[in-house]
């Protein structure tokens, strides 16, 4: 489902000259903040389950003040990886806009700050599908890193922390279609 990019678009400002912008989307908020959730839940339940019952009982124990102090950071992780990390995923899918240009792919997001990613499309390394039955899909581009990729909403590098990608885009394999046709058009302008 290919959207006309509105004038305000992050992706508008970013075309140069006669470059045409063959395709524009944000990713689904729900498939981009649950990404890696299979194993984040129980992860963020265990250790900020383990996290809170070690704080309250060193207090309600009476430890020393540093067996009590000890613990609070590790609270704050665990109420970080439970309830934290799902609402900044959110806010980043909010803030995510992809584009894909007769050039260019461009990636323009970012939790709290604005990241822009371009990739030139005739030096752009082999991209990978994965797509889920709903159609809704990660397109990623360069080497994924065995099977972990650090989800939405982890603390990283920003962007940079991971292989640039098209992350839970709706109809990813007609993206992914029209992204292969612009590369070979691309390359063979050379």
């Amino acid at each position: 489902m290919s959207r006309t990019p509105s004038l305000a678009s992050p992706i508008r400002s970013l075309l140069r000259g006669d470059e045409r912008l063959l395709w524009e989307g944000r990713p689904d908020t729900r498939a981009f903040a649950l990404r890696g959730a299979w194993f984040l839940i129980p992860f963020s339940l265990l250790w900020g389950g383990f996290a809170i019952f070690w704080e309250y009982t060193a207090i309600r124990g009476g430890a020393p003040l540093f067996f009590a102090l000890w613990g609070i950071p590790f609270v704050a992780i665990g109420l970080y990886m439970i309830v934290g990390r799902p609402l900044v995923a959110r806010r980043e899918a909010r803030r995510t806009v992809y584009g894909l240009t007769d050039r260019r792919i461009l990636i323009a997001g970012g939790a709290f700050g604005r990241s822009i990613v371009e990739l030139d499309l005739r030096d752009l390394p082999p991209a990978q599908l994965d797509e889920r039955g709903d159609g809704i899909g990660t397109i990623t581009f360069g080497g994924v890193m065995g099977t972990f990729r650090a989800p939405p909403g982890w603390p990283t590098m920003g962007m940079y922390g991971r292989p640039p990608a098209f992350v839970a885009i709706p109809d990813a394999r007609r993206v992914y279609g029209l992204l292969q046709d612009a590369r070979e058009a691309a390359r063979s302008q050379r």
